[in-house]
């Protein structure tokens, strides 16, 4: 162990991009769990990923406006499909969504297949590289999650389907870029499903078990020398666990 590597000038940016992305997805994946569309941000966030890898073979800079113009009309075109799918087969909507994230997986491997650092990209897209997030990069996606927490607790929280797959997909988009794929499906789910039954102060439990799961992942992956994405999802189950049981004995 080495805890002279735990430097809060690399795990600073970090860490604010994982609280970021808590205060998003803690009320966004309580309503996917509420709605039984489990796998709704896996499927969204490897569109969004796809959209990423197209724009990316254009050789376009990574933070350039077309990267997110392309990211963003990919996944916004993946919840229009799917809004419809549940407006018309209801029933077999699960399916559809895991039907959808598969045909993405596989068009973003069939891009990346003539790419000789395909094998790398592909690993970023799905375990991301918070370690490396940058305040340039955290400032616009805080005034993005702004607006969005002002949206869902002002008006979308009661909106239509449509309204929530879309306000969905913004925010899916950004945070597959700054945490990848798995810390977005873990931070939404993970969460969401210790405070499935609490009815008092629900939120403000989801939100300690992300910041907990951040902070500690971060920390182990720091003195572990361990990837950090996939730690911090570990992390995440583990404080999801401990507070899941604790709040069932209360």
């Amino acid at each position: 162990m080495n805890w002279t590597a735990v430097d809060m000038g690399i795990l600073g940016p970090a860490l604010l991009a994982g609280i970021l992305v808590t205060a998003t997805h803690i009320p966004l994946g309580r309503k996917v769990l509420q709605r039984g569309i489990i796998f709704l941000d896996l499927a969204i966030a490897q569109v969004a990923g796809l959209g990423l890898i197209i724009a990316y073979s254009f050789d376009w800079k990574p933070d350039g406006w077309q990267v997110q113009v392309v990211a963003v009309s990919a996944a916004i075109l993946g919840v229009l499909i799917l809004n419809f799918t549940e407006q018309r087969w209801p029933k077999i909507q699960e399916a559809l969504i895991g039907s959808l994230f598969v045909l993405a997986s596989s068009g973003s491997i069939l891009l990346l297949s003539t790419n000789p650092q395909g094998g790398e990209h592909l690993k970023e897209l799905l375990v991301g590289q918070i370690l490396w997030v940058s305040y340039d990069q955290i400032i616009p996606v805080a005034f993005l999650y702004t607006l969005v927490l002002g949206l869902w607790f002002g008006f979308f929280r009661r909106a239509s389907s449509l309204h929530f797959y879309l306000l969905f997909a913004l925010t899916i988009t950004a945070s597959v870029q700054l945490v990848g794929v798995y810390l977005v499906f873990a931070t939404l789910i993970l969460p969401a499903l210790a405070i499935r039954n609490v009815a008092k102060f629900s939120l403000g439990y989801g939100y300690l078990i992300g910041f907990v799961g951040y902070m500690l992942g971060l920390i182990l992956s720091a003195v572990l020398d361990l990837p950090a994405g996939a730690i911090i999802v570990y992390a995440l189950a583990f404080s999801a666990l401990i507070v899941g049981i604790l709040l069932r004995k209360k």
